[in-house]
């Protein structure tokens, strides 16, 4: 199984209205663009995970805007899996054997027959989730 690592850029931010456009402003105002984002709320808080090809300048830009509350950069894992069903079955099967916490998981993108998925583990076990998808 192909991995590779990237980083993302994980905004928590005030949960009110224009809150993503004001980080997508940021970001836009620095001629970055946004290649993957997912964005939920969690209580008070929004969270925007966000994928780009200058995380540091993403995250200088999305620390200056009002209701921010804290910018990280963290490294992600990525796979490509076959775009047919029973896929992500099949990884988050082999992942959950090994005992592997998932902070989070989404599609960065989807070609022909394939789709990469973003892996995010807990910190502790990064190294491990490696492991298990080079294996």
């Amino acid at each position: 199984m192909r991995i590779y690592k990237i980083n993302e850029v994980v905004i928590v931010s005030d949960n009110k209205p224009g809150a993503l456009h004001n980080v997508a402003s940021a970001i836009a105002s620095a001629g970055i663009n946004i290649e993957s984002i997912t964005a939920y709320s969690l209580g008070r808080n929004a969270v925007f995970r966000i994928v780009t090809a200058d995380p540091e300048t993403t995250r200088k830009k999305a620390m200056s805007v009002k209701g921010v509350k804290s910018v990280n950069v963290n490294p992600v894992l990525v796979v490509k899996l076959p775009d047919r069903p029973g896929e992500l079955a099949k990884l988050t099967d082999k992942i959950s054997r090994r005992g592997i916490d998932l902070e989070a998981l989404y599609i960065l993108s989807k070609e022909d027959s394939s789709t990469q998925v973003a892996l995010k583990p807990v910190d502790s076990q990064f190294e491990k989730l490696a492991e298990v998808l080079e294996g």
